[in-house]
């Protein structure tokens, strides 16, 4: 039987590709990488940090940003804005606030994505996980919680859990944004739920 040159060509793609999972396979069972589960992943948060323009804000704690070519959603570390979008809540108070907030702070602006050691590089819905930064050096995860826009989300590690509970402590304590506004209710994640609009 006589191989067509694409068929050719899809055979030699095979045979690569098994000869670099054999070799990653092999080099790992005698110690000489790390597993190809973490070569993966660090290859995913070298390639996802940079600088990129914003596309699309879906809420307060969520954005679209075009990275290579594609767009991807960042979801931000540490951070848990209202609700505007969940199908399986109402919009919840300020949530249109808090939207409104990470629009107008990061604007035009193209942003720095720093991914946090301590946490996973993407949540169960693919989003990255990301630290967000301005050109001048303003975390956004961080703002939201200062100006009252959103809550510590501290369900999950990452390296500046400490920092985010004291700004979200000091935006209570000074009734700042949702923390004077709305009515919030401690749920079973050690935060809080805001109200319905």
């Amino acid at each position: 039987m006589k191989l067509t040159k694409r068929q050719r060509k899809q055979l030699l793609t095979v045979i690569i590709g098994l000869l670099i999972l054999g070799i990653g396979f092999l080099s790992e069972q005698q110690g000489w990488n790390l597993p190809l589960e973490n070569q993966v992943h660090q290859v995913d948060q070298i390639t996802a940090a940079g600088t990129y323009k914003v596309v699309r804000f879906d809420d307060g704690d969520t954005i679209m940003v075009e990275m290579d070519g594609k767009e991807e959603t960042v979801r931000f570390i540490g951070v848990d804005t209202p609700e505007v979008k969940d199908p399986r809540k109402p919009v919840q108070c300020f949530g249109k606030a808090a939207s409104a907030f990470t629009k107008q702070l990061i604007g035009e602006q193209s942003i720095r994505l720093e991914a946090d050691p301590e946490n996973t590089n993407r949540d169960r819905y693919n989003r990255l996980l990301r630290y967000v930064y301005l050109s001048d050096g303003t975390l956004v995860n961080a703002e939201i919680i200062k100006q009252g826009y959103g809550f510590a989300y501290v369900s999950f590690p990452f390296t500046k859990k400490e920092e985010f509970k004291a700004y979200e402590t000091e935006a209570r304590q000074a009734n700042r944004g949702l923390w004077g506004s709305c009515q919030l209710t401690p749920n079973e994640y050690g935060g809080f739920t805001p109200n319905a609009e």
